[in-house]
């Protein structure tokens, strides 16, 4: 059963709801046709946020490495 774009919160609160009920990971998501490194990344955000945990989390970066700390730049402008 491939997932639907349109309905993927409600397929990973599926595939969530079945692995509460003690089903074995692998054969859940070889039901749901992902792989269980997929599998275990959506019951582990579950597991640490709840049902906020399903939603898409944005892919971009929290903070650039590269950049200079705000009190440094400060001292180099003046």
């Amino acid at each position: 059963m491939p997932w639907n774009e349109s309905n993927l919160m409600n397929e990973r609160v599926k595939f969530v709801a079945r692995l509460l009920e003690v089903e074995k990971m692998s054969s859940v998501c070889r039901e749901f046709g992902i792989y269980r490194k997929t599998g275990y990344k959506i019951f582990n955000s579950y597991k640490g946020c709840g049902l906020e945990g399903l939603n898409d989390l944005s892919c971009r970066l929290h903070r650039n490495a590269n950049k200079i700390p705000f009190q440094i730049e400060r001292t180099l402008s003046n």
